[in-house]
């Protein structure tokens, strides 16, 4: 074991890939290109993410990445842009704003409430519509029967492609404004003008619209409803294209095994900075960065990696399916989700996602959901590996000469992740949460961290890079590490089953299942540390010997609960 400046001890053979990858990557070029992506409001097919995509792949040319039609053989630094049709139009918003009649400032405009108008909403005739507005309350039909709303602007708390499909599709109404509700994690009592954006059904025939109203527009519109008849003035700007969608596929190739796999995976859609310009602009800084080392020698990757920009959970379910010889080869999978946080601004706390383990079978202890929620899953659809200790492990030693907070939450899905999940492909996700700004138009550059990306691209970097260079050294790395994890968290599980059966009284059976549980997971996950050898690995003696020691640790763990 070797220390760093710090004194976290770490294999020895990590060391010089840990010490390139944090002296050359920048977390203050992740978040300028996080700037640049993030003033777009991204959708497939649209200027901004086309923008996004092709400054990400300017990026990669400059740093020596060669596109994969002019590529010679030798080349080992690639990218390409995949295009396909779109079955819908691409839409982008152009401007948007609601008056209230009398009123000299606009109740809201796009300008300032970035997310104000819904997806699929269509222009409104140049200098806008002026109507009444009526408020339907919970926007149900029988509430919109007891109103005449054609030609009319139509308030209510609803969904909005309910309300819109029921007031303007149906009864002809000219649009809709839609009370928001916001999740309590989201602080709707202090953040009063934030605005989740939303979407609704694509409508070529009323081409109406719908319009979010934050909780502060919401109230000065009920307040004008209370003291009378309110008219309105609203004008919407929207673009539709026929456009392709567009994915960029980076790859370093790997020296031995260049159909072998490890894939990173960052969304480009979505309209916030940290959701997801962060984890754009981060990858671009990696990939940079990863070129930088192996062309120095640093890091020599004996299989591939894979740098993948598109829209979420499509764009990598669609490279693991279009190509199931390339799927069979992906052996890990990373998502980069909301990975810049300045979190004394969000209050989103660093989180790896681990790929399920059996604390996505019984939450307990520190291993807790977010707010976005979980499910139990059975212990069947659990399998043991190395990945969630590996990633972790790389972030804790950045930690230990930082101060970064380092947590995990249990597997919930959402992200980029799921799709290798769901393809058998070991995978975590890195991302933030609780985010108070999360999916709302206050998500925006000032809540960006350059020091926050620094140290998820050194964990992610690091951890990426150690994993393909496929060396026996790195593996009996990690194997040590790996057991060591396996103990400390035998421990804290037997600790909390001590407590569960003493204090609130628990059936020692179901804790023994618990206990033997985690000690097969750790069990299953040293046998698949050969995976991460290029060629033979020699070390199926080692992995033996560690599993038998992991056997008897959890016979000594069951032995002594109560």
């Amino acid at each position: 074991m070797s220390a760093d400046r710090a004194g976290a001890q770490q294999p020895a053979a990590f060391v010089p890939i840990t010490r390139g990858v944090e002296r050359e990557l920048s977390g203050a070029r992740a978040r300028a290109t996080t700037a640049f992506v993030g003033q777009y409001f991204r959708l497939p097919g649209n200027r901004g993410f086309d923008a996004s995509i092709d400054t990400v792949a300017r990026l990669l040319a400059t740093a020596g990445f060669v596109e994969e039609a002019r590529a010679r053989p030798a080349d080992r630094f690639t990218f390409r842009i995949e295009s396909r049709p779109m079955r819908t139009p691409a839409w982008e918003p152009l401007a948007a704003s609601v008056t209230l009649e009398g009123s000299t400032a606009p109740l809201q405009e796009l300008r300032t409430n970035g997310n104000m108008l819904a997806i699929n909403s269509w222009p409104t005739p140049p200098g806008g519509v002026s109507a009444e507005v009526v408020d339907a309350g919970d926007g149900s039909d029988a509430a919109l029967d007891r109103i005449d709303v054609r030609g009319k602007i139509v308030f209510a708390r609803s969904s909005p492609s309910r309300l819109y499909t029921s007031a303007v599709t149906r009864r002809g109404a000219a649009g809709v404004l839609v009370a928001q509700e916001l999740p309590a994690y989201l602080r709707p009592e202090v953040n009063r003008t934030a605005i989740q954006f939303g979407s609704i059904s694509l409508d070529t025939v009323a081409r109406g619209w719908a319009i979010f109203l934050s909780r502060a527009s919401q109230q000065t519109l009920r307040d004008a409803l209370v003291r009378g008849r309110v008219r309105a003035r609203v004008t919407v700007g929207a673009r539709f294209d026929v456009r392709p969608e567009r994915t960029l596929v980076a790859e370093i190739r790997g020296r031995t095994a260049p159909d072998q796999r490890m894939v990173y995976s960052a969304h480009v859609q979505e309209p916030g900075a940290n959701d997801n310009a962060t984890g754009v602009g981060l990858l671009a800084e990696m990939a940079r960065v990863a070129a930088r080392l192996v062309r120095a020698g640093t890091a020599n990757p004996q299989r591939t990696m894979t740098f993948l920009w598109g829209d979420e959970i499509r764009s990598t379910r669609r490279f693991l399916a279009e190509d199931t010889a390339r799927r069979d080869k992906v052996f890990w999978g990373m998502s980069l989700d909301m990975v810049g946080e300045a979190t004394a601004l969000t209050g989103g706390t660093f989180l790896i996602e681990k790929m399920p383990d059996p604390s996505a079978v019984w939450v307990r202890g520190d291993d807790q959901h977010t707010d976005w929620g979980g499910r139990p899953i059975p212990i069947t659809q659990v399998r043991g590996h190395w990945l969630n200790d590996f990633v972790r492990q790389r972030c804790l030693v950045r930690a230990a000469r930082t101060g970064w907070v380092v947590r995990a939450n249990p597997f919930e899905g959402g992200s980029d992740h799921t799709p290798f999940l769901d393809a058998g492909i070991p995978a975590v996700l890195l991302w933030h949460f609780t985010d108070q700004y999360y999916h709302t138009d206050l998500d925006r550059i000032d809540k960006v961290s350059a020091t926050t990306l620094a140290n998820v691209g050194n964990c992610a970097l690091t951890a990426g890079l150690l994993m393909v260079e496929g060396t026996p050294a790195v593996a009996e790395g990690v194997l040590r590490e790996l057991q060591g994890a396996g103990e400390r968290e035998l421990a804290t599980q037997l600790r909390m089953s001590r407590d569960t059966i003493s204090v609130h009284g628990a059936d020692r059976a179901h804790e023994q299942v618990v206990l033997e549980a985690w000690g097969d997971f750790y069990v299953e996950a040293i046998a698949r540390i050969p995976d991460m050898v290029v060629g033979p690995s020699g070390i199926s003696l080692t992995v033996r010997r560690a599993q038998d020691a992991m056997k008897r640790r959890t016979d000594f763990v069951v032995k002594a609960l109560p």
